[in-house]
């Protein structure tokens, strides 16, 4: 008797550490998407709505929470601070906030680069040099800022030549409708409102350096690893709503009014985002050499700013790694462009 309970014990001690070696169950696992505003990423919010996400999710057994961010900065932050498993955003805001923060992040999904979308105006002036020695309100160290450092070096200028005032993506607008602010940087839907607005002039956008604002979705990379079921679902639904999107203007005047415009509101921010409807398309972008020059740009732009973190040396001090070679330290990646689940998408295999 006392040996069969021995025994016993011997298997429910077992039993028990592998339940605390293994806490989290692969029966059903919730994870969290987080989004804001643009054009580029309303289609997680018609995925949502429609029911697209949660089908995709329910495939793998697993749960899904996609979770709208008024403030876009935030919801990186939120991702980085650990309260979501992927985040919508951009390739240098992926590199300087969770990257920089020692969160190492891949690029699930490369959904498209702003064409035009991103944007300096000027009141009362018609071209980019009238830029110098005004204040410029943008989201500082965002995006919006790489492009202010672009257009300024194009015409050969530096921020040197301009004061930025760090402003609220969720302010943008009303701030433009002062009298004291005469240039902003932002994005869209901001761009076009504004542009609307007495006096507004488009003097710098995106379209003119294509493909470095890049538009993607981040997810852990420990937890993509140990969760692939995760990637699959949210791949095989980005596609699935790539498809829905292309095909019907319902579907794109859904996106319009939920990001608080119309139909021909977001066909026109449409009309300057190069999306890739195509897996095939998106894959072939990541693949390419271009990538890995752009965010060579990138590093260096954020290393001269201070966005690398207080220990970096040099714009190397965070590795990226893509398929074309990684891009400074192979010994810290926290930033990865790995297109094998798109590749999954155009293979048939999700």
């Amino acid at each position: 008797m006392k040996h069969t309970l021995t025994h016993s014990l011997i298997g429910l001690a077992i039993i028990a550490a592998l339940t605390i070696a293994s806490p989290t169950s692969k029966a059903q696992e919730s994870f969290s998407l987080c989004w804001s505003i643009y054009v580029g990423w309303m289609p997680w919010d018609y995925g949502d709505t429609s029911g697209i996400v949660k089908k995709w999710a329910d495939k793998y057994g697993i749960e899904i929470d996609v979770v709208q961010i008024n403030d876009y900065i935030e919801s990186i932050n939120q991702y980085t601070a650990g309260q979501f498993d992927a985040c919508a955003m951009t390739n240098m805001d992926a590199l300087t906030i969770p990257a920089a923060g020692g969160v190492d992040s891949t690029a699930l999904i490369v959904g498209d680069f702003s064409n035009g979308n991103d944007a300096i105006i000027l009141k009362d002036a018609s071209t980019l040099a009238d830029i110098e020695g005004q204040r410029v309100n943008l989201v500082e160290l965002s995006a919006s800022h790489y492009l202010l450092a672009r257009g300024l070096e194009s015409i050969g200028l530096s921020e040197r030549d301009v004061t930025v005032v760090n402003t609220s993506d969720a302010d943008m607008v009303a701030a433009y409708t002062t009298s004291g602010v005469t240039a902003v940087t932002t994005w869209n839907p901001l761009v076009n409102e504004i542009l609307n607005m007495p006096g507004a002039a488009k003097v710098f956008d995106s379209s003119e350096i294509p493909g470095e604002i890049i538009d993607t979705l981040m997810v852990k990379t420990e937890t993509l690893q140990e969760f692939p079921e995760l990637g699959k679902a949210l791949t095989g639904a980005w596609y699935e709503i790539m498809a829905a999107m292309e095909a019907s203007t319902d579907v794109r005047a859904q996106m319009g009014e939920a990001s608080g415009t119309d139909l021909d509101g977001y066909e026109a921010q449409l009309a300057s985002t190069q999306m890739f409807y195509s897996a095939a398309d998106a894959v072939a972008f990541v693949n390419s050499s271009e990538l890995k020059t752009t965010m060579e740009y990138v590093a260096n732009f954020s290393f001269d700013h201070g966005l690398l973190g207080e220990g970096a040396s040099d714009s190397g001090f965070i590795g990226i790694e893509t398929p074309a070679g990684v891009i400074g330290n192979s010994g810290n990646i926290q930033l990865r462009f790995d297109p094998s689940f798109m590749e999954m998408a155009v293979q048939g295999n999700l």
